[in-house]
């Protein structure tokens, strides 16, 4: 993802979370300063005013650090609040049920696709993702609807500056030919992928414009299950995205 206009101070607070993200356990501050790379005096500053803030407690006799929830809690409240997720929540959840597969609502950052909302599937073979996640443009569902919906113009530039690198054997990776499986999914009425960004799934996507921000949702599972499907998935899905969009209106 591009660098540039970040800002360093946000960057390591940031990057502490995901420390702990990644290895699962309490640090002390020579391993937490090891985890993010920085000096173990800039390390105690950060961990010192999370710690002051409530977002950090220390754990056991040890010095160890480790975040609390309250993280979790500020980030559940203003989620719960944002004004397109509580628009679109309940259609999506509506989509689940139809679809019986896994519904992700998600918007272009940068190069890739984050996924906002991620409703899983009941049944016990499914697609699975968390929110946050991110996705490449070219390899996922999401990433063409969302490719699909610019002028050809800004597409063409855009596919231009992506790293088109696999991700599994099937994802397209030659700039002519995703163009030509873009415009076939704008002919087609909407975006899919086989195994293109997880081995054996399959996901069809539709782009919508909600207040004036491009946004897309998919229904995704395994391939075997979405393949005879797709036709039906994706009339079910063109009648959840008119909601949004009357629902935005």
């Amino acid at each position: 993802m591009a660098t540039e206009k970040r800002v360093k101070a946000a960057d390591r607070t940031l990057d502490v979370f995901e420390a702990f993200d990644r290895v699962g356990r309490p640090l002390n501050l020579s391993e937490l300063a090891k985890a993010i790379e920085i000096p173990v005096s800039s390390c105690h500053g950060l961990v010192r005013t999370l710690t002051l803030r409530g977002y950090m407690t220390e754990v056991g006799t040890q010095r160890m650090h480790y975040p609390t929830r309250r993280l979790f809690d500020l980030a559940r409240r203003i989620l719960a609040r944002d004004p397109i997720l509580m628009k679109v929540s309940p259609i999506l959840e509506v989509l689940r049920k139809k679809t019986g597969e896994t519904i992700v609502f998600g918007k272009r950052l940068d190069k890739f696709v984050i996924y906002l909302d991620v409703l899983e599937s009941e049944k016990t073979i499914r697609f699975s993702a968390e929110v946050s996640s991110l996705r490449s443009l070219h390899s996922s569902a999401l990433g063409k609807a969302l490719l699909g919906a610019m002028p050809e113009p800004k597409r063409n530039e855009q596919i231009g500056q992506l790293d088109l690198t696999p991700v599994t054997r099937n994802t397209i990776s030659n700039a002519k030919k995703l163009k030509c499986n873009i415009t076939a999914g704008n002919d087609r009425g909407w975006h899919s992928t086989r195994g293109e960004s997880v081995n054996d799934v399959m996901a069809v996507a539709l782009g919508v414009v909600l207040s004036g921000e491009a946004y897309a949702v998919a229904v995704a599972g395994p391939l075997a299950r979405m393949e005879p499907m797709e036709k039906q998935h994706a009339k079910t899905l063109k009648a959840a995205i008119a909601k949004m969009v009357a629902q935005a209106g």
